[in-house]
């Protein structure tokens, strides 16, 4: 459903200046939408924004999603410089040390949860926020739940923790959503090639404790999923979207 770069539609897109996030906002702004992209790094911000060669179509705004008053000031500088916010493309995510449960430092576990969880959480306030108070009023939110939402790997407890919230944070958004012309989905990745899955191709750790390689599709993939769900019209959502690599051990007995 792509309008050949015409669009001009705003999009929000944190831990955008790498990966899966630097992926989907390419693919916005290959169809003619602008986007903010939002990531802690100020140095890696510049250097996403300078390779997109997107001019004025991009703006890289420095932030952390564990702080609710940086998560507003995302906000605020996007509506300053675009007006509204039609898409906010919930991606920033990080994890935690692939460790038996009782050797994971508590700090780890809190960080994975203030940014998956809560972070994620600040960043659909501050959507509906705007969504509700723009004219047209609503939008769209995709959250990026990760096929860890509906099944773990070994030693992912925090990770996999959060990204079953994310699927709760969807259902209940979407609901609370309705009425306020706001469609909230979920996209689920597996495999995606980018620099935190790459080590998937040299073994990782299965269910019934080999290691083996998986294979790996191309993140682009997952950028053209991210920009279809985008482009999908209000009235219509993807509630849950899996995008996996075919071949990956995802579906059977572990």
């Amino acid at each position: 459903m792509a309008t050949n770069g015409t669009t001009g539609k705003v999009a929000i897109v944190t831990g955008g200046n790498a990966g899966i996030g630097k992926a989907a906002a390419l693919a916005l702004l290959g169809d003619g939408w602008r986007v903010a992209i939002a990531g802690r790094r100020r140095e890696a911000l510049e250097q996403a924004v300078a390779e997109s060669g997107a001019g004025d179509r991009i703006l890289g705004v420095p932030t952390d999603v564990t702080d609710p008053a940086s998560v507003a000031a995302l906000f605020a500088a996007t509506l300053q410089a675009w007006g509204r916010v039609d898409l906010l493309f919930n991606n920033a995510g990080i994890g935690a040390p692939a460790v038996p449960i009782e050797e994971l430092p508590l700090e780890k576990w809190k960080q994975v949860v203030d940014t998956n969880l809560n972070g994620m959480f600040y960043c659909i306030q501050q959507a509906f926020k705007a969504m509700k108070s723009q004219s047209p009023m609503g939008g769209r939110i995709i959250n990026n739940g990760s096929i860890s939402a509906h099944a773990p790997r070994p030693f992912s407890i925090a990770y996999t923790a959060t990204k079953h919230a994310v699927s709760g944070l969807t259902k209940s958004a979407a609901l609370d959503g309705r009425k306020y012309n706001i469609a909230v989905g979920q996209i689920d990745i597996g495999n995606a090639g980018t620099d935190m899955a790459n080590r998937m191709a040299k073994g990782v750790p299965q269910a019934n404790g080999e290691i083996k390689p998986e294979p790996l599709m191309d993140v682009h993939i997952v950028g053209q999923s991210v920009l279809y769900m985008a482009n999908l019209p209000l009235e219509a959502n993807v509630l849950f979207h899996t995008v996996m690599a075919t071949r990956m051990p995802f579906v059977g007995r572990g």
